[in-house]
C-alpha cells in the first residue's frame, strides 16, 4: 500500500520553507495559548496519539502529553519492557528471548487504534553501523498505517525546532548569523542525536556553522556532515570543523552545547575515556562566552539535561544569555504545530 500520509522522522525530509512555516505555525500557537479562543484548540478533536518510549523522558512525555491535550486529543504511553509487552524489531527472527510480539503486528495494531505514532529508542552503544540504520523507528514506520514521529533516536528533530523557535525569537534572522555547536565532557558516552539535529538545523536555516570537538574522532556522521555542507553550500554559507575553542568561540552569535561519544569507539567506551577525561577544560565557562559576538553577548543553549559545571558553569547556565529554558519550554510549541500539520484538519 502506498502511504497517503507523512512521517516526521528526520528533518532531512523537510525543506527549509517547510520548517520555517512549522515554526511560524509554532508562533501562533505560542502566542495565543492562554487566550479565550487559543489557536488550535480542538484540532485533535477524537484524535489519539501512541507515545512508544523506550528510553527515559522527561520534558518529550510532557510536552508531548500536554500538547495533545490542549488541542484535544488523547495521548496514551507506552513502555515496551514495562508497562507493556518488550518488542522483537529485527526481521525474520526466531523469537526465543525477551520479546513477546514483533514490530510488525505492534505498529499495525496501533495504526488501528490511534491516528499517529512517535517513538523514542535510542541508540544500543554497541556497534555504530547498526545503530545509524535506526531500526526501530523505521521498523515502525515500515508497518505502520498512519504518521509515525520521531521523539529521539540518532536524530532529535524535534529539540531541532524547538531550537530554531528559540533563536528565532531572540535573533530574528538566521543568515549569516554564527552558530557554535561545541563537544562538552561528560563522564559518560552519549548519544549523537541532538549533535547531528542541530547540526542539520544549523546549515540548513542559514547559520554559518562551526562544529567546535576535541580531536577528529568526535567528528559526527559522515551522513549528516555530507547533509550540512549541502545545506551550507545552498544558502551561500560555510561549515567549519575547528579543534580550538579560541578561535571556534569569536563572534559566535550563539554557542549550542552538548556531549557525545566519539563513534570510532563506538562500544568501546573504556578505551574512549582517557581522550574524554583529557577534554574537561572544553566545558562552556565565562571566558569562552566573553569572546562571542558583540564583545561578549553570544547567546548560550542545550537540550537539557545538564549537568552544571561539568558541561557548563553556573554563571553561564543561570544567565541572561541563556536559552535553555525557553528552548524547553518551546518543546511544547513546536510539537503541537507538527501534530496540527501531521493530522489535524488542515494536513
Amino acid at each position: 500500500m502506498t502511504a497517503t500520509y507523512r512521517n516526521f522522522l528526520s528533518t532531512l525530509d523537510w525543506s527549509r520553507s517547510e520548517l520555517e512555516e512549522l515554526l511560524e505555525d509554532a508562533s501562533v500557537l505560542k502566542a495565543t495559548r492562554k487566550s479565550a479562543s487559543p489557536a488550535g484548540h480542538g484540532d485533535l478533536n477524537g484524535k489519539s496519539v501512541a507515545l512508544v518510549f523506550l528510553n527515559p523522558s522527561l520534558r518529550t512525555r510532557t510536552s508531548f502529553e500536554i500538547g495533545v491535550f490542549e488541542m484535544g486529543g488523547h495521548a496514551v504511553v507506552l513502555e515496551p519492557g514495562k508497562s507493556a509487552w518488550p518488542i522483537e524489531y529485527r526481521p525474520g527472527v526466531v523469537m526465543e528471548g525477551e520479546a513477546e510480539e514483533h514490530v510488525e503486528e505492534v505498529a499495525r495494531v496501533l495504526s488501528r487504534y490511534c491516528d499517529l505514532i512517535a517513538v523514542r529508542a535510542f541508540p544500543k552503544f554497541q556497534h555504530w553501523e547498526d545503530d545509524r540504520e535506526d531500526a526501530v523507528i523505521n521498523a515502525f514506520a515500515k508497518y505502520a498505517t498512519v504518521p509515525v514521529l520521531n521523539m529521539e533516536t540518532i536524530t532529535h528533530p524535534c529539540q531541532e525546532l524547538a531550537l530554531a523557535l528559540t533563536l528565532k525569537e531572540r535573533l530574528g534572522r538566521f543568515d549569516g548569523k554564527k552558530f557554535l555547536l561545541t563537544w562538552t565532557y561528560h563522564p559518560k558516552p552519549l548519544n549523537t542525536a541532538v549533535a547531528n539535529s542541530a547540526l542539520i538545523l544549523a546549515a540548513k536555516m542559514g547559520f554559518d556553522v562551526t562544529l567546535l570537538c576535541p580531536t577528529p574522532e568526535y567528528t559526527l556522521d559522515e551522513r549528516y556532515m555530507s547533509a550540512a555542507r549541502e545545506f551550507s553550500a545552498a544558502n551561500g554559507r560555510s561549515l567549519t570543523v575547528s579543534h580550538d575553542p579560541s578561535s571556534a568561540y569569536a563572534g559566535a552569535d550563539i554557542v549550542y552545547a552538548k556531549s557525545w561519544g566519539a563513534l570510532p569507539y563506538f562500544g568501546r567506551w573504556e578505551a574512549e575515556k582517557p581522550l574524554r577525561d583529557a577534554h574537561k577544560h572544553f566545558i562552556v565557562d565565562e571566558e569562552k562566552m566573553s569572546l562571542t559576538a558583540n564583545h561578549g553577548a553570544g547567546l548560550f543553549s542545550h537540550c537539557l539535561p545538564l549537568r552544571r559545571n561539568v558541561k557548563a558553569t553556573d554563571g553561564v547556565v543561570s544567565s541572561a544569555a541563556s536559552l535553555v529554558v525557553d528552548e524547553a519550554e518551546n518543546r511544547l510549541h513546536v510539537q503541537k504545530a507538527l501534530l496540527r500539520r501531521l493530522i489535524g484538519p488542515s494536513r
